[in-house]
């Protein structure tokens, strides 16, 4: 981000679960779950050549790099669509 967050994490992850107002986020009933469909983008495995310090970047910021690599590229193609 490039932005801090304002979001006070330490306060929101002491939170009972009953202690959010849910209130104006309506409850998904029956007919909802039973039309649903989980619709997962389909992965390919690629070879990518990326500068030596990039790549090491990404890892030291521990499991999960190529996940986040690849939220990066889709946030930038979505930015750039039209």
């Amino acid at each position: 981000m490039s932005k801090p967050s304002k979001t006070d994490f330490k306060r929101l992850s002491k939170l009972k679960d009953k202690d959010i107002n849910t209130s104006d986020i309506p409850e998904l009933g029956e007919d909802f779950f039973k039309n649903a469909e989980l619709h997962v983008p389909a992965k390919q495995a690629v070879t990518i050549r990326l500068d030596a310090d990039v790549l090491e970047w990404f890892k030291s910021q521990g499991a999960g790099y190529q996940t986040r690599i690849n939220q990066l590229l889709r946030q930038y193609m979505q930015a750039h669509r039209n």
